[in-house]
């Protein structure tokens, strides 16, 4: 029997003044900016701290730099007329209001209370036998904020605890868990409700059983004496759904108070059925990309896209990124992104390799959410009093990708129906009329972590054709040049520069400039395209790090300012998938190569390079310098990079004006129908080591012989691109594509070769007389596990690099073959170098460095 312990989400009209009025933690609080252990203890002095009165505040010019922590602590007497509260429900509690990001609570020295989101205010009890009646007792609290300000709403209170704080439910069932199916089976599920206060009451719970479409199956109760510790009472029930919803009750008379709780079990193997647009765009695109099911690839991108699936996808945490969907408020207040994230890229992932266990993984997430959505549509993490704060709008962005693309490859109406009501409700909620929000102020970084929610929404309105959500897009554009809006196409359509756009904020710009090109491809209005290609032009020349990501602590930097190393935070995993996206979509758009080789170099690179190839746990930051700190923890960028993973197959190979092409040089199958009359069907079988070697071999198969290009995409970082048709040379002069143009027959084969040329990339500002090593695609650096002599102590001929493969100094259990030796100098004597792929290195947790001494430039 499988057990879900949290805090219950309550519908009561129990408040604190009903139970008298308690104690007011008022006046003047210490506050310290330091950290250490012992300033929760009870008898710390803390006369040398500082003061502060009335609201717990401060602006971003008193925070330290060094440290994102404030400890408050505040002695009181606590007066023995306080029993009187305690006795009403038989325990206290200590509550504190809502912070901008977490904290600890502590009592006489004991931790009582931690919390991961401040996003709601939070009581914790405290063990009556802890008071120290009509005598000095220490409260303290130690918060964490994000340097740039932190606030604690509401002064903290002490008094009795509303049975919120005392009746915690754990639910369950025996012999099943909730990822089973369970129509036709008796199943007995157990609730259990453990009463925290010393006071036994009456009390009844509820069993109410629903299916996927919400149709009540069941309604099942038993009374019981709510006595201190746990309480536990078993429903038998058999289900005649594959997914059911049960929502638990605990009702106390005496308190006038109702608890609630859910659970979600199973799931419908639905049959699948692909969903297309309603809505064309009015921009064609240039670039088609092959259908993720006709598209195989093995080798070494495929090995990457095995560890995703296998590594990450498998073994995402159900429980975790439902959690907080199914039984508000969430842990965390963008918890809500993960699910939304998840479902895209395990879409995707299904899409290409039809894998069957992922399809019920699929299934059963993408149901579940569906059934945790209110009546009135909504469907993020916050509780009822505080929806559309925070990061709401951002996790209903997220909620709206996944929704979609699950209706896109099943055709499965709910989802599209649950996206179809936060539309709605998004629309209601916001806008200029009389009583609706700003979309600026439910969102941080001026805005644009709300108004992202653009992509999506263009989306919606082509799965639906309702025109108001696309009158929703034109609001949120508008939004843009409001006094307090990010001013995104203006500035760029201006300025050109994506630093002096907004606050700089990487990830939530790019999101934004995404929605904003598909916005371009709906409406053909070149008002939407030409701040997104300045965008574009500005971080490729002054932003972009060699390995094809971007942002220092998150942030885009001054021109050329790219620092590396581990401090710096640079290259934060879901910038580098955004910018993979808005690369797909101008390439896409225009079927530019300018556009592909960008995500080529993201993708051999700092994308692949996030991921750890044994484990599938992602960095949040990927230093050039430094160690990849690669964990198992449910980050955002740990759900953000598997979505550009997943990404590869669609721009892998496919069609550029109608013509196959290929791009990537991957061994694989890549099937196409041509553009003829017949639509005449072709199968293209890869082969090759590439990027161990640059030789590539690709049979064609037509199903009957027809006339068509063959487009082979020219690498910009390839010398000697040869080609040979059936064994025949063939010219080539385009600089970007050999095309070969011909009649096709069963067995033809190409072949190609190409020189795997080495690059010596300069480390400009940032990096003054250090210089890096391109290989191909690949940027090469030196792992520390692999080179006895420390990378610092070498010295490089940057006018003399020459590579030997040398792969037999890999570990046995290394992932890769590839490995290079490079000849340096240390103390005058000749000294030889290992380089790995970057995306390679940092696997055994070696440390890495990218830019090395160039000895040719020192004088």
């Amino acid at each position: 029997m499988k057990k879900y312990t949290l805090l219950l989400f309550v519908i009561s009209i129990f408040i604190l003044q009903a139970h008298g009025q308690g104690l007011l933690l008022n006046g003047k609080w210490k506050y310290n900016f330091a950290d250490k252990k012992n300033y929760s203890d009870a008898d710390f002095d803390d006369k040398a701290w500082k003061e502060i009165s009335g609201k717990l505040s401060w602006t971003m010019a008193e925070l330290p730099k060094e440290s994102p922590i404030v400890w408050l602590r505040k002695t009181v007497v606590i007066p023995s007329s306080l029993k009187k509260e305690l006795n009403k429900t038989g325990a206290l509690a200590f509550f504190i209001g809502q912070t901008d990001q977490t904290y600890d609570a502590f009592f006489n020295g004991k931790l009582i209370g931690t919390t991961k989101s401040g996003d709601t205010r939070k009581g914790y009890l405290v063990n009556p036998a802890q008071i120290k009646w009509d005598e000095e007792n220490t409260f303290a609290i130690r918060m964490k904020h994000w340097w740039s300000y932190n606030t604690l709403e509401g002064m903290p209170e002490f008094g009795a605890a509303p049975p919120a704080q005392m009746f915690v439910f754990t639910v369950g069932a025996k012999g099943i868990t909730n990822k089973q199916q369970v129509s036709n089976k008796e199943i007995t599920f157990t609730c259990t409700v453990q009463n925290k206060s010393e006071k036994a009451v009456d009390g009844i719970i509820k069993a109410d059983f629903f299916d996927l479409d919400h149709v009540k199956l069941s309604s099942l109760e038993k009374k019981v004496k709510l006595n201190s510790g746990s309480n536990t009472v078993d429903f038998v029930f058999k289900s005649t759904s594959p997914f059911l919803k049960i929502e638990y009750a605990v009702v106390v008379p005496e308190y006038q108070y109702t608890g609630l709780w859910n659970d979600e079990y199973g799931y419908k193997n639905i049959p699948y059925h692909v969903a297309f647009p309603v809505i064309a765009n009015k921009v064609g695109e240039e670039f088609k990309p092959a259908a993720l099911n006709n598209q195989k690839l093995t080798g070494w991108l495929g090995d990457k896209m095995k560890v995703n699936i296998e590594k990450r996808l498998y073994r995402i945490d159900e429980d975790k990124i439902l959690g907080s969907f199914i039984n508000r408020p969430g842990n965390h207040p963008w918890i809500g992104e993960h699910i939304g994230k998840f479902l895209e890229a395990a879409c995707n992932s299904y899409e290409n390799t039809m894998d069957p266990a992922l399809k019920i993984q699929i299934d059963r997430s993408a149901q579940k959410l569906i059934a945790a959505q209110l009546s009135d549509g909504y469907l993020g993490t916050y509780a009822m009093d505080n929806h559309w704060t925070g990061w709401d709008v951002w996790s209903h962005k997220y909620d709206l990708i996944g929704l979609l693309k699950y209706y896109e490859i099943s055709g499965f109406k709910p989802a599209l129906k649950a996206a179809d009501k936060i539309g709605d409700l998004l629309c209601q909620k916001f806008g200029t009329a009389k009583g609706q929000k700003n979309i600026l102020n439910a969102g941080g970084h001026v805005g644009m972590a709300a108004t992202c929610i653009l992509d999506p929404m263009t989306d919606l309105y082509r799965f639906t054709g309702n025109k108001k959500y696309l009158d929703f897009c034109y609001y949120i554009i508008k939004s843009f040049d409001e006094p307090k809006g990010p001013r995104i196409i203006s500035t760029l359509g201006t300025l050109g520069r994506v630093d002096k756009t907004a606050n700089g904020k990487a990830y939530e710009m790019l999101s934004n400039l995404v929605g904003v090109i598909k916005l371009y491809k709906i409406t053909g209005d070149t008002y939407y395209l030409t701040p997104i290609l300045n965008a574009w032009k500005d971080i490729v020349a002054n932003r972009l790090y060699i390995t094809g990501t971007s942002s220092s602590k998150e942030h885009f930097m001054d021109n050329h300012l790219l620092p590396a190393e581990t401090e710096d935070n640079m290259g934060e995993g879901c910038v580098t998938t955004t910018w993979v996206q808005l690369n797909y979509q101008l390439f896409c758009l225009t079927g530019k190569i300018e556009y592909l080789n960008e995500l080529e170099r993201s993708v051999y690179n700092h994308l692949i390079g996030a991921q750890d190839p044994h484990t599938g746990f992602v960095s949040y930051y990927t230093p050039l310098m430094g160690k990849k700190a690669c964990i198992d923890y449910q980050s955002c960028c740990a759900s953000s990079v598997p979505r550009g993973i997943a990404m590869i197959p669609l721009f892998a190979n496919g069609k550029i004006k109608g013509a196959p092409s290929f791009f990537l040089y991957q061994p694989g199958v890549f099937k196409t129908n041509l553009d003829n009359k017949e639509k005449t069907s072709v199968e293209f079988t890869t082969q090759t080591q590439f990027p161990t070697n640059g030789k590539v071999s690709i049979v064609v198969n037509p199903a009957i012989a027809r006339q068509f290009a063959v487009q082979l995409r020219k690498p910009y970082w390839a010398d000697d691109f040869t080609v040979w048709v059936n064994n025949k040379k063939h010219k080539t002069t385009s600089t970007d594509f050999a095309t070969l143009d011909r009649v096709w027959k069963k067995g033809d084969k190409i072949d190609i070769t190409f020189n795997i040329a080495t690059k010596v990339l300069s480390g400009s500002i940032s990096y003054p007389g250090k210089i890096a090593i391109q290989r191909g695609p690949q940027v090469l650096v030196v792992d520390n596990m692999l080179n006895q002599k420390a990378s610092a102590d070498i010295l490089l001929n940057g006018k003399q690099i020459k590579l030997n493969a040398v792969s037999s100094v890999l570990p046995a259990d290394w992932a890769g073959n590839q490995a290079y030796e490079v000849l340096g100098a240390a103390n005058g004597k000749e000294q030889k170098l290992i380089l790995v792929p970057f995306a390679d290195a940092g696997q055994t947790g070696g440390t890495i460095t990218t830019w090395l001494s160039d000895r040719s430039k020192m004088k």
